[in-house]
């Protein structure tokens, strides 16, 4: 299992519509072929930044399956106009969960 960690910092003022896009945008994540959650956390020392928390079955189902398809268009076409910079994007695989 992958986690997709994208950071996105938005507009000032834009939060509430950056929210209501990423909040139908969720619908889009759960019918990818490859997506097992999605998860949205913002920040409270920041409140222009979020992190998207997105759990794939491998780095390929996001990589070449998801990104560059119409989903992932229509994903961004929701939330994009509120980035202030473009999102910044990594993905990890779990080390060792404690407890």
């Amino acid at each position: 299992m992958i986690l997709e960690i994208a950071q996105i910092d938005v507009k000032s003022g834009s939060e509430a519509e950056f929210e209501a896009g990423i909040t139908k945008a969720a619908e889009i994540f759960r019918a990818a072929a490859g997506c097992r959650s999605f998860a949205v956390r913002r920040s409270i020392e920041k409140p222009q930044r979020y992190r998207l928390l997105i759990e794939w079955d491998t780095l390929e189902a996001h990589t070449k399956d998801f990104t560059g398809s119409q989903a992932w268009k229509d994903y961004r076409a929701m939330v994009s106009p509120y980035f202030e910079a473009p999102p910044q994007v990594e993905h990890t695989e779990l080390t060792l969960q404690a407890f």
